[in-house]
């Protein structure tokens, strides 16, 4: 509609500070993988980004911030980019280069294009509210299961292992006491692997750290204590500690603080982790 010879839709991230998508129209495949890594948004085409108003070029290498074009790039001279937005939230821009026939975009191209921009913007917009409450159903089906789990399974296995201990302490028949026994171990086993995958519930995909999973840890084994077992830290712990010790810690931390729930009766107890 504007006669133009090359076109990209390019999405900014959520914080506007790059692009993290870039789809272009006009050049050819093979074009493009000669050109390699598409750009995050420097030079002219971060004009848009840091002033996010139409631009209008009659020749883009001209521009005091053009960083000139890539290697195997087709050169390019008139420009027109519009900004994607929506009430004032920016989602990304449109850019367009070389119309046909014309020295450089008209102000009715500007229109035309800034209308175009407009229904990207809700696209953009509406796919991202969906990722959104998709997420947000994620974690509420994951919160509502591993509140279902440590309410309902956990207390039943704990409550039938008190009885198999109670059956076991009044047993008389040829070996009914050490086969009740092992039941109750395999009860206490079957707790650890359901506190395990509460656990794994309950972690955020973005708290990678030790720190934040021994103090997620804590809080989850909060009914399982009896109260807020307070943590300390002391070093790199984040940066020193590999996966492969941070996983044996935490196994350790959940099972230490079990313990105490079940058998310290103690009214207070911490965690200290120290990196030396």
């Amino acid at each position: 509609m504007t006669g133009a010879q090359y076109g990209v839709l390019a999405v900014l991230n959520e914080q506007n500070t790059a692009l993290v998508e870039f789809i272009s129209v006009g050049l050819e495949k093979e074009e493009e993988d000669r050109i390699g890594r598409r750009p995050t948004g420097r030079g002219g085409l971060g004009l848009l980004i840091t002033h996010p108003r139409p631009v209008r070029l009659a020749d883009l290498s001209s521009h005091p911030e053009s960083f000139g074009f890539p290697p195997n790039h087709p050169p390019m001279t008139s420009f027109l980019g519009v900004p994607l937005k929506v009430r004032d939230v920016v989602y990304g821009n449109l850019y367009l280069t070389d119309k046909q026939g014309w020295p450089e975009f008209t102000h009715d191209d500007e229109a035309l294009v800034g209308a175009l921009g407009l229904a990207a913007s809700i696209a953009i917009e509406n796919v991202r509210l969906h990722q959104r409450v998709k997420q947000a159903a994620v974690y509420e089906d994951r919160d509502r299961l591993a509140r279902d789990l440590h309410d309902n399974v956990i207390q039943r296995l704990f409550a039938i292992g008190l009885s198999l201990q109670s059956m076991a302490g009044v047993a008389t028949g040829s070996g009914v006491s050490d086969r009740l026994a092992e039941a109750v171990t395999h009860i206490d086993e079957t707790i650890r692997q359901v506190r395990s995958s509460i656990f794994e519930l309950g972690s955020e995909p973005n708290d990678q750290g030790v720190r934040a999973n021994v103090l997620a840890l804590a809080r989850t084994l909060t009914p399982v204590v009896g109260f807020e077992v307070p943590v300390s830290f002391a070093g790199p712990v984040d940066t020193a500690v590999s996966d492969q010790v941070a996983e044996q810690l935490l196994a350790t931390v959940r099972e230490a603080l079990t313990n105490v729930g079940r058998h310290a009766q103690a009214t207070s107890a911490s965690v200290s982790v120290t990196v030396d």
